[in-house]
């Protein structure tokens, strides 16, 4: 008992020598260890932190079972490593940069959220309604809705713009003889942040060859990012939906309007243990007979 005691006295003794400074300090770095993780997650470096941890592995069995070649060679490496590093991650440091900068993280996103989301619930709308009119005229549209990963790189490509997202605003940019109809549009936070931009076409060589290059471009978008990207098709007017590298074709506006409210709308915490629809759950419905796209 006597022991525990001193054991407790001891915690005791260590805590009174805690400073505010000190756990400000602890703080900060937990806070930069977790952004760096999930910097990784949401980018493609996670790769390259497995290729690094292999060569200080293997840097640290020649010291231990002593191979001094492997060992010179591997700490001759090793000395420019950091501006290899630098080289490498140079996108991801790009992107945490812009991220410390974006207005994503200020202040005023986290004191009127209620706004943010009212400004989202608009543009889901506004976006279902112009869908719906240009599947009619058949009118090809691209729409990005940006999601965690920020896609400034995307947007620097086209023409930056800061509006609220209309249908007419939608239908005007899209329209054939518009300088900015063959690009994608950006929206962020339920605002139009981008038109004209240029996509990365999807890599995927299994992709059905009547998918044309809007369909690619956004497959490819929903491959390098977690964004929704919704796409109406210019020769059958076919609304889709790309989301993670999958394709959903030939949607009701209906089920078009329900499906980005789930996958860009914060979820009730009642709802969280409901089926959630999404395009996976959309993946096992019966599907409609294809149809040639552009």
């Amino acid at each position: 008992m006597d022991s525990v005691w001193s054991f407790l006295e001891g915690v005791w003794r260590y805590l009174m020598l805690i400073r505010l400074a000190d756990i400000l300090d602890m703080t900060i770095m937990a806070f930069a260890v977790y952004k760096l993780l999930s910097l990784l997650k949401t980018t493609r470096a996670g790769n390259l932190v497995k290729g690094v941890g292999v060569f200080l592995v293997a840097l640290g069995l020649s010291y231990a079972i002593n191979l001094p070649g492997v060992y010179y060679i591997l700490s001759h490496v090793l000395e420019w490593g950091v501006l290899a590093l630098v080289i490498l991650f140079q996108p991801e440091l790009r992107q945490l940069l812009e991220t410390m900068g974006s207005r994503n993280i200020k202040l005023l996103k986290f004191l009127s959220p209620e706004q943010n989301i009212t400004e989202l619930e608009q543009a889901i709308s506004q976006t279902v309604v112009a869908c719906t009119e240009m599947s009619k005229s058949r009118t090809g549209m691209l729409i990005v809705f940006e999601r965690k990963h920020l896609l400034d790189d995307i947007v620097r490509s086209g023409t930056k713009l800061d509006a609220a997202v209309s249908g007419e605003l939608l239908k005007n940019i899209f329209f054939v003889k518009a300088p900015m109809h063959d690009g994608a549009v950006i929206i962020r936070d339920g605002r139009i942040l981008g038109a004209g931009c240029m996509l990365p076409l999807s890599r995927n060589v299994n992709l059905s060859r009547d998918l044309g290059m809007r369909h690619r471009a956004g497959i490819g978008m929903s491959e390098n990012s977690d964004a929704v990207v919704v796409i109406v098709s210019e020769e059958t007017g076919s609304i889709s939906v790309a989301l993670g590298g999958m394709l959903k074709r030939h949607l009701m506006p209906e089920t078009l309007e329900q499906l980005l409210r789930n996958e860009l709308l914060p979820q009730p915490e009642e709802e969280t243990e409901k089926p959630k629809f999404s395009l996976l759950s959309l993946l096992h419905l019966p599907r409609k007979e294809e149809q040639n796209e552009e």
